[in-house]
């Protein structure tokens, strides 16, 4: 079994900052990849950040500058560092990660639960 686990959400000015944290535990192998996604209430999910097992990032315009994801492989852990949040960055933003579970597995998709970020004067 594999969970990630969410946290760091909250409540903040516009121009504030929040770090998330995604920590994946359970069985596992490898990670190869995780991506930070948000869906605010009546809008699909986006992508907002990624990086994969090598280091190459990516990330949606609207955040790119202000957002950094950032990942530490001993704790298989993934961060989203947010600065000079606005309020259209208000969602629920959840973790995806590919992981192998063994050496000999191919890679599965696991989500979060989500974690509220709410950018609010």
């Amino acid at each position: 079994q594999v969970q990630l686990v969410e946290s760091g959400g909250g409540s903040v000015q516009p121009g504030g900052s929040l770090r998330l944290s995604c920590a994946a535990s359970g069985s596992i192998f490898s990670i190869n990849y995780t991506g930070w996604y948000r869906q605010a209430p009546g809008k699909q999910r986006e992508l907002v950040a990624s990086v994969t097992s090598g280091g190459s990032t990516n990330y949606a315009g609207s955040v790119e500058g202000r957002f950094t994801i950032s990942r530490d492989n001993a704790k298989n852990t993934v961060y989203l560092q947010m600065n000079s949040l606005k309020p259209e960055d208000t969602a629920v933003y959840y973790c995806n990660a590919a992981i192998r579970t063994t050496r000999y597995s191919g890679s599965a998709f696991y989500w979060g639960q989500g974690t509220q970020v709410t950018v609010s004067s």
